[in-house]
């Protein structure tokens, strides 16, 4: 079966990049011109996605709200962009936030359209990753997981939609994941958040129809190379990941973000961002379920039985396992 899937993603990954390319050809508008000037509001901007969501957007010419709990961090990422682009001190305001503590999302948000006068995109990045069996797992994680991925999420979203209605314009785009599409093993907790936040981005996007201004975007990427799997939930609240194992069969972060900015100037409103062969099963998700959910199961047997042997589930996909 590996040998299988390494010929697949070694065929169609070639095929991909062409029409990755194709793709962003044909839409027209680059980041660097869209984008420029335009007040970003990134929330987890401390790490992975959301810095290098930062440093791009600074090299575009955006103007930057930068949220995230540690507020060292992001000060961190504010002189890394400073030092990458053309912007001013000024234009990047640190603004330290807790998705968890919602009572203070209405006082944030004043705060970030106060800064700059008004906010053009809100980048909902902020959330956690779950590296755990369903029998082993505390209800506890279950709750944390929606508490901070669904309603942290949803929390400031409604808070900055209606400064987009009253403005006419904007766009709130909205972090999720390939496993909102179809579910993983390891991953049941995490899984029905971004699920959450599928059914509401959807269903808002359609309340929307009076407002054809604002964008409801939502991203959806596969393993992408970031610390979301060094700081995923496991059985219990406060037990760290044993090992991240190996980063390098994954997308690089800064290809990823390179094709959310590609989307996102061009007002697409859902994206599927991952290399061979991960798109591949969830376009057999789409359009052949029953061909996926064979797949699916037998691909999550072996992630399962890797976990439960101490080996790296993801990198053992598709290779030779490796020992953490």
């Amino acid at each position: 079966m590996s040998q299988i899937c390494n010929w697949i993603g070694k065929n169609l990954s070639c095929i991909h990049r062409y029409f990755t390319l194709l793709w962003a050809s044909l839409l027209g508008h680059r980041p660097e011109n869209k984008l420029k000037g335009l007040v970003v509001w990134v929330t987890g901007a401390s790490s992975g996605i959301g810095e290098e969501l930062a440093h791009q957007l600074a090299r575009c010419g955006s103007r930057l709200i930068l949220s995230a709990r540690r507020e060292d961090e992001l000060n961190r990422v504010k002189r890394c962009c400073l030092e990458c682009s053309s912007l001013r001190d000024e234009d990047i305001h640190v603004l330290p936030l807790d998705l968890l503590d919602r009572t203070s999302h209405e006082e944030k948000t004043k705060a970030a359209i106060q800064y700059f006068g008004h906010i053009d995109v809100l980048i909902n990045n902020g959330g956690r990753s779950q590296r755990s069996l369903c029998l082993e797992t505390s209800v506890d994680v279950y709750q944390a997981l929606m508490e901070l991925n669904f309603l942290g999420t949803v929390s400031i979203s409604k808070q900055v939609l209606p400064h987009m209605t009253q403005q006419g314009t904007g766009s709130i785009v909205t972090v999720s994941s390939v496993v909102g599409l179809a579910g993983a093993p390891l991953a049941t907790g995490y899984s029905a958040s971004k699920h959450a936040l599928q059914g509401f981005f959807n269903s808002l996007r359609t309340e929307m129809t009076d407002f054809p201004n604002i964008l409801i975007s939502t991203v959806c990427p596969g393993p992408v190379q970031s610390q979301i799997v060094q700081n995923a939930f496991t059985e219990e609240l406060n037990k760290p990941v044993a090992a991240a194992g190996n980063q390098e069969h994954k997308m690089p972060t800064s290809r990823c973000v390179r094709l959310m900015l590609v989307g996102i100037s061009n007002g697409v409103k859902e994206m599927w961002i991952a290399q061979q062969p991960f798109l591949l099963f969830y376009y057999a998700w789409q359009y052949a379920p029953t061909f996926a959910w064979f797949i699916t199961n037998m691909l999550g047997r072996k992630r399962v039985q890797n976990f439960k042997a101490g080996l790296d589930a993801d990198s053992a996909y598709f290779t030779k396992p490796k020992t953490s």
